[in-house]
Formats: structure tokens, C-alpha cells, sequence
């Protein structure tokens, strides 16, 4: 297989691609009468993660699809990173992956057939991790290469993971360190140091598996990963389901090794800045590092998690026998000024 670099056959990185939120809105605002579908537990009012159908039985299926182009040279890796990513939806609902089919874009005239099957391959290894086939997909011939997975899970409904059942006093906590669309930006503009890519590459190919195993806490409310739109952009989107406001405090976030040198060298993402126009009035007075590192598009994201404050205990027990230990990055209360503080 020849060398190649596959961020330079694309125009955009990973979940940095997305449609910004406020022109996303735009879109899927659409003329046509709403159809109630009384087994569709989930649909997209909220923006939750997955879709969720109710089987009669005290579970749902889960339905997800994420797709991006390139956020690294590697083709193996960015199998891994597209397909970690995917599935992640379907750990953010509290659910299980049963089975995911591949989506697949590759401009054949300038990539060959072998580079496209790392790729596949990297998701094919995922997908074995996680436990479940990849069990077919579809291809197109693409101007830039694509790749992604369409995910089918199932959640005991008992512990599905939506966007409008957060509470006030709760605490929020975060699995994965922030930083990843800096660094893989700071890689695309060629300023990343030798082995310094490493960090963010090794957080965006672990699976988000402790969603299923978080989510059957009494008191875990609310769930969700943190992706393109950010740490504020999910944030957001829950609150604004859930009717309630948070405060994060941001000494307490946790960041990936020098996100704050490649910051101050200018490798923002131009996702960030697209984040910030669409929910920036929704949030208190931030200063430009705050804004650059919580709006920053994070592609393979760890799981925001809000517990209520009574079951902490019980919640970092658990994450700790998993290999995790968590610190609370802020909490949940009335709605303020803001729907978010940032401190």
C-alpha cells in the first residue's frame, strides 16, 4: 500500500465537518406536518444521540449513523476513529451495539483500492472490540474520502439516556479529556511535535463502552458525548431540553497534553469558531481560551454524564472498578442569566 496523507484529500477533519448547529436548525425545520409514531420513544425533537423504538417488551432499538472525512493520515486509524465514534451514540443512549453496516465515500481516481480497505479494516477492528458485526454498507465513488457506520443497539427503556431528563443538583462529569480538534488541527497545519498526536489519536479510538455500564445508575439522569458542537454545544442542547441550567467550572476540565501550546500557536478549528455564532448567546462572558477549549469540535468525544448529587458515591465507585477516575466538572441548578456559566 502506498504512503499517503488522507487529510490532504479532504477539505474538513472529523466531526469538525458538521453543519454548524444554528444552520442545522434551519434545515430540519421543515414544513411538513408532524406524524406522531406512538412506538418512537426518541425521535429528534431533543437532538438526543440515537433514535429509540420501543418494542413492547421494556425494550427499544437504537438507530444511529455518523459519517465524517479524514482527521488523520492514517488510513487504519481513521477506520478506527470513525467507526469509535459512531457507536459512540448508541453508549450515550445507555444501550448496547447489536450490529453496524458501513458508509463509505472514495474518490477512485485518486485512492487506491488497497488505502480504502485499511480503512474499512480499521473499522472492521473496532467493531470486533465492541463485540458486533459489521455486516455489509454501501459505497459511493466521493470527490473526497468518507467513511462512517450506521449502528443498531437495544436499551432496556428503564435506562435510556435522554436529553430532556436532566435535573437541577446534579454534578457533571466528563470521560474523556478536551482538546482533540486543537491537536488534530495543529497536525493538519503540519505544527504538531513528534508523538504528541498520540494522546488525542489513543482518545479517539477507546469506545465509550461505560455509557451501558453507567447508565442503570438510579441516579445517573442525563447522558450524552461530546462531539462536534463541543463541550457547550452538547451542554446546551440538554439543558435546553431539560429546562435547567449549569455551571462549569473550568479549572476542573480536563485537557488532553499541550492543547494549550497549539492553541496559543493559532490551530483552532474553524468548528469552534462555527460553534460559538450558533450557541454563544446562551452562555455567560467567557474569556478567548475558555471559548477556544469549550467550543472546541471534538470528534470521538468522551460521555457527559450528570448525576444527581446524592449518588456520587455510588456513580465514581463504579467508574473507578472500570478503570476511571472522574472529577466533576460542574453541576446543574435553576435556569439563570445564562443557561450556562462558565467559571
Amino acid at each position: 500500500m502506498e504512503t499517503i496523507k488522507l487529510t490532504e484529500y479532504s477539505h474538513g477533519a472529523g466531526c469538525g465537518c458538521k453543519i454548524s448547529p444554528m444552520l442545522l436548525e434551519e434545515i430540519l425545520d421543515s414544513t411538513r406536518e408532524d406524524i406522531h409514531y406512538p412506538h418512537l420513544l426518541v425521535g429528534n425533537s431533543n437532538k438526543d444521540d440515537a433514535a429509540a423504538y420501543d418494542l413492547g417488551n421494556g425494550t427499544s432499538v437504537l438507530s444511529t449513523t455518523d459519517f465524517f472525512m479524514p482527521i488523520v493520515d492514517d488510513p487504519f486509524t481513521f477506520g478506527q476513529i470513525a467507526a469509535t465514534n459512531a457507536l459512540s451514540d448508541i453508549y450515550a443512549m445507555g444501550g448496547k451495539p447489536l450490529m453496524a453496516i458501513s458508509i463509505f465515500g472514495w474518490p477512485i481516481d485518486k485512492l487506491s483500492a488497497d488505502v480504502g480497505r485499511a480503512v474499512i479494516d480499521g473499522g472492521r477492528a473496532v467493531c470486533e472490540d465492541a463485540g458486533i458485526p459489521l455486516a455489509g454498507g454501501h459505497s459511493i465513488d466521493s470527490p473526497e474520502p468518507i467513511f462512517g457506520l450506521a449502528a443498531t443497539g437495544l436499551v432496556e427503556n428503564k435506562n435510556l439516556m435522554q436529553n430532556d431528563t436532566a435535573q437541577e443538583d446534579c454534578l457533571l462529569f466528563l470521560t474523556k479529556p478536551l482538546g482533540i480538534g486543537i491537536l488534530t488541527t495543529a497536525q493538519k497545519q503540519k505544527k504538531i511535535q513528534e508523538g504528541e498526536i498520540e494522546p488525542a489519536i489513543e482518545a479517539m479510538t477507546t469506545l465509550n463502552k461505560m455509557g451501558a455500564i453507567l447508565a442503570p445508575l438510579k441516579d445517573v439522569v442525563a447522558m450524552t458525548d461530546v462531539t462536534g458542537f463541543g463541550l457547550l454545544g452538547h451542554l446546551s442542547e440538554i439543558c435546553e431540553s431539560s429546562h435547567i441550567g449549569a455551571t462549569v467550572w473550568f479549572d476542573k476540565v480536563p485537557l488532553l497534553p499541550n492543547v494549550e501550546k497549539y492553541r496559543q500557536m493559532g490551530c483552532i478549528p474553524g468548528g469552534a469558531r462555527k460553534n460559538f455564532l450558533s450557541y454563544g448567546d446562551k452562555i455567560s462572558e467567557m474569556t478567548e481560551q475558555q471559548r477556544e477549549i469549550l467550543c472546541d469540535a471534538q470528534t470521538s468525544g468522551g460521555l457527559l454524564i450528570l448525576v444527581k448529587k446524592s449518588g456520587t458515591d455510588a456513580f465514581l465507585s463504579i467508574a473507578k472498578e472500570h478503570g476511571m477516575t472522574l472529577e466533576p466538572i460542574g453541576e446543574t441548578h435553576a435556569v439563570g442569566e445564562h443557561l450556562v456559566e462558565v467559571k
